[in-house]
């Protein structure tokens, strides 16, 4: 049964893994990626990475965790600015792609249909919090997850996910603020009561 470090050195070789594995992971995929690659990477061995995450599928699945967990202390959950919170979010997966393409590679090889995450206390909260703000009459009435679902993917719309077109760090500021400006606008509308 795999087991998380209980030593300052031994969560620094999890942690070398982690981060070993997310980059092999976001550009290979499930399939594509190879333990070899990530212990060379991560500094260590198999008997650790099999330690400490039990198997292949365990480490993605440790992966996508910890790039979400990154992915929601950068960007708290705010269902009372939601046209801000989705300005955040493509500022934060423009600096930080990663999880998006591990999202992408799950969908590719795990989760072909219906939601791609199983109902996490994380996003029982987030809908939580939009039902209580649809309560209070500060957002549209419609199933929670549904408008959750829509404000996400127009965050993710220049996304490594987008089907029309990828944003980079290194495109001109001025398509950003033009980006930033019609998703705020956007999401704005959809929301309003």
């Amino acid at each position: 049964m795999p087991g998380l470090p209980t030593t300052p050195r031994g969560a620094a070789t999890s942690r070398r893994i982690l981060d070993a594995a997310a980059e092999e992971f976001a550009a290979r995929g499930i399939a594509g990626a190879r333990i070899d690659r990530i212990i060379a990477a991560a500094r260590t061995n198999k008997a650790q990475l099999y330690g400490y995450f039990g198997s292949k599928d365990g480490l993605f699945d440790a992966v996508v965790a910890d790039r979400a967990d990154r992915l929601v202390d950068a960007i708290p959950f705010d269902a009372t600015d939601l046209p801000g919170w989705a300005v955040a979010m493509y500022d934060e997966t423009l600096r930080n792609p990663q999880l998006v393409r591990l999202m992408t590679w799950l969908r590719l090889e795990r989760r072909p249909e219906g939601r791609l995450s199983d109902d996490s206390p994380r996003d029982a909260l987030k809908l939580k919090i939009i039902t209580e703000a649809q309560a209070a009459g500060r957002i549209r009435q419609c199933d929670p997850f549904d408008l959750f679902a829509l404000v996400f993917n127009m965050a993710l719309a220049w996304s490594a996910a987008s089907g029309g077109h990828t944003a980079t760090p290194g495109d001109p500021e001025a398509d950003h603020e033009r980006r930033r400006a019609l998703l705020r606008e956007s999401v704005q509308r959809v929301v309003a009561p």
